[in-house]
């Protein structure tokens, strides 16, 4: 498996110049993009795939700054390529192939999640219980930490964020956003150092429906519950919804770092949602485009299909970008 934030190489161990494809993506699409890389090995079998899988935001940025080969990038936040790459002219389209909802997952062993109350039986994926009202008292319980990703670095810390000020709106409960921020710890991304561990070192995580799935699979103790829409991230209307005379719901996290680009970018709540683009400079564009037609076909599907996040209808882009799209990707996506 690919650790945090590094590589590794399918089809050999010193790939000839002009033969790798550097594919970057999320962590939360590292098992469905193993699955896409073996496939693409076997109607490529001279490409020699280098998977570098982590935080997209810092994916992002370690490519802008010359420090990561990129020939396709996918972030957990199509957003991520709207709002840093585009503007730095590193990408000329945005691809949305995947979506999907935040949950609020724990340990069921964990005598600090003891008071949490949902309603519902637990039995993935037909039934998946739903929190009850006040749920965030038990978060928010004196020794009782949540964590998850910083959020400078990658879309799962921030949208943890968005949530915190989404439920502040929702329930009506002043400084709750605050309440909720002050137990939130974050998960240090160091591959050589121990991973913290849920139920012992926190109670409580803002994941992934399809991540958490996977780890309630793996281990009988591990539960999670679906949030209110309002709040879970899983509809524009829900995510964007907000006072008259409220500001937008959104997170500002430092920008690229490299000249010409801006030094802090906005990100506004929105659906969840994975994209996917070939940067401008890409080296190997032909296979690039060849790897994400195979995403974004049967074989990405079926990856997707088999381990999250959801498939989309059809990839969709904006009717702008459409018009950038190689050929062979216009035949796959819809512009709206």
């Amino acid at each position: 498996m690919t650790l945090y934030g590094q590589s590794s190489r399918r089809g050999g161990s010193s790939p000839p110049s002009g033969t790798a494809l550097h594919v970057c993506h999320a962590g939360s699409l590292l098992a469905a993009f193993n699955q896409v890389e073996e496939e693409f090995k076997k109607q490529h079998p001279t490409v020699t795939v280098v998977d570098t899988s982590g935080g997209s935001v810092d994916l992002v940025r370690r490519f802008a700054a010359g420090g990561l080969e990129c020939d396709v990038i996918a972030p957990a936040d199509a957003l991520v390529i709207d709002t840093m790459l585009k503007p730095a002219k590193l990408a000329d389209y945005t691809i949305v192939f995947a979506s999907g909802r935040m949950v609020l997952a724990y340990i069921v062993k964990d005598p600090k999640t003891a008071a949490l109350r949902v309603s519902g039986s637990f039995n993935p994926p037909s039934s998946i219980p739903q929190v009850s009202a006040g749920w965030y008292d038990v978060l928010t319980a004196s020794g009782v930490r949540i964590s998850g990703a910083h959020p400078f670095m990658d879309p799962g810390g921030y949208r943890a964020h968005m949530i915190f000020e989404l439920a502040q709106k929702h329930y009506k409960v002043p400084g709750l956003y605050n309440s909720l921020l002050q137990h939130y710890q974050v998960n240090v991304a160091d591959p050589s150092g121990p991973a913290a561990v849920l139920g012992k070192d926190f109670s409580f995580q803002f994941t992934y429906e399809h991540t958490a799935a996977a780890a309630a699979q793996r281990d009988s103790s591990y539960r999670y519950v679906r949030l209110p829409t309002e709040i879970d991230l899983s509809s524009v209307q829900a995510s964007s919804r907000s006072g008259s005379s409220d500001p937008p719901i959104g997170v500002t996290i430092p920008g690229l770092g490299i000249p010409g680009s801006s030094a802090s970018v906005s990100i506004p709540a929105s659906t969840v949602g994975w994209g996917v683009t070939i940067p401008v400079n890409s080296r190997n564009r032909e296979n690039a485009i060849a790897f994400v037609s195979s995403l974004l076909g049967p074989a990405g599907r079926a990856a997707l299909m088999a381990n999250g996040p959801t498939a989309l209808p059809r990839p969709r882009v904006s009717r702008l970008d459409y018009q950038r799209l190689p050929d062979a990707l216009q035949r796959l996506t819809v512009a709206n």
